[in-house]
């Protein structure tokens, strides 16, 4: 009898992860994500957040609750699909996290053909929204970063930049967007590219110094070409005024893991070091982050908890609505119209074009957002290099 009691248990749990039953309680979501490999660090940023997410959400729903299995892709984008094939094997409704355009790229496409919602904020180039998918979202995208770029250049107001890009899909096409951007309102821009597999970035900082003689060096990589790049830098001492990045370069990690080559150096950043919020819904973030991880959370973190509750939430409703295995989580994301840490999130294609990213300063041992003006925490050093 106990054996007939104990399988009616299982199968009433199961019917409550995998069903579509408004009665559900728990559902499994996917992390694939790069926990290992060249965007270890990011990765593991963006993980911390979707833990947090995890953490609030079945503190404050009520009903539902979720459970993540994750699965590392090793920053291997033929790795990043055999983890979303892993973790659809085990029963998940849906994916969360990624990282890399060229992972996300392919792991998305799995997650399509598996009829499974996907969403991230760690790919951002433009092929990523044009396949078509219903079930494919994202809440940043390169015109929010391309913003950021353009718009505190325009308040240095300089008038010629170098922009030091990676070939890879996503950072070639940001890079040129950024060029056309400038170029039209009339700065110099000289362009060099750089293939992801290079460590010395000694001669293209020459050619900036002895060639281009711009005012601002712009570098659009990932964490590993930033540190190549300023350490090449620091050697020769072009004559710039600012050395400005992207993602990935204003955060407390890079400040405590190179603090010799960041003083002064911008990157995107929604969130200040140390970090202040005014919301309820911050404030259980940091709590939250502060409790889990025994630091204060990073724009990382911030991007992973926003992109998970967005579908955490969007699966809450799909099950009171008994439209899961109906397609209902893609149709709630796709209905999503909400105020969230990184401002309002709606997706139009799956793309939230919503988003402007800011830009921070590693200033001492703060990271001050610097633009724009109305969400600065302080005034930008300026001019300032590592040197």
């Amino acid at each position: 009898m106990r054996t007939l009691y104990k399988g009616i248990g299982l199968l009433a749990l199961a019917l409550s992860v995998h069903g579509s039953n408004a009665w559900a309680e728990e559902f499994l979501v996917g992390e694939e994500e790069p926990l290992t490999g060249p965007l270890a660090r990011v990765g593991t940023g963006m993980h911390e957040g979707i833990s947090v997410a995890v953490e609030v959400f079945n503190k404050t729903n009520g009903k539902h609750t979720i459970k993540v299995l994750t699965q590392d892709d090793e920053s291997s984008p033929a790795k990043a699909i055999a983890a979303v094939e892993k973790l659809a094997s085990q029963g998940v409704v849906a994916f969360t996290g990624g990282y890399g355009s060229n992972n996300i790229g392919p792991a998305s496409d799995a997650a399509n053909k598996l009829g499974l919602p996907y969403i991230t904020s760690g790919g951002v180039d433009n092929s990523l929204t044009q396949r078509g998918y219903k079930t494919f979202f994202r809440i940043n995208n390169t015109s929010g970063y391309q913003k950021a770029m353009v718009g505190i250049l325009g308040d240095m107001k300089v008038k010629s930049a170098s922009i030091i890009y990676s070939t890879k899909e996503a950072t070639a096409h940001l890079a040129k967007d950024v060029q056309q951007d400038l170029a039209g309102k009339g700065l110099e821009v000289a362009m060099h590219p750089f293939d992801p597999g290079i460590s010395d970035f000694k001669p293209i900082v020459n050619k900036v110094r002895l060639r281009d003689k711009s005012e601002t060096i712009l570098m659009v990589g990932y964490e590993n070409d930033y540190v190549g790049i300023l350490r090449a830098a620091k050697v020769l001492k072009p004559d710039v005024k600012a050395m400005i990045g992207v993602w990935s370069l204003a955060t407390p990690k890079m400040a405590a893991d190179f603090p010799d080559l960041m003083s002064n150096v911008y990157g995107t950043a929604l969130l200040p070091y140390p970090t202040t919020f005014k919301t309820e819904e911050g404030k259980l973030f940091a709590e939250a982050y502060k409790k889990l991880y025994n630091k204060e959370p990073d724009y990382l973190g911030q991007f992973g908890y926003v992109q998970s509750m967005i579908l955490f939430e969007a699966i809450a409703r799909a099950a009171d609505k008994g439209t899961i295995k109906n397609g209902g989580i893609a149709q709630e994301l796709a209905a999503t119209d909400r105020n969230t840490l990184i401002g309002r999130v709606q997706f139009t294609d799956g793309d939230n074009l919503n988003f402007v990213h800011h830009m921070g300063q590693h200033q001492g041992a703060r990271i001050d957002i610097v633009w724009p003006a109305d969400g600065a925490t302080a005034e930008m050093k300026f001019p300032g290099v590592p040197w």
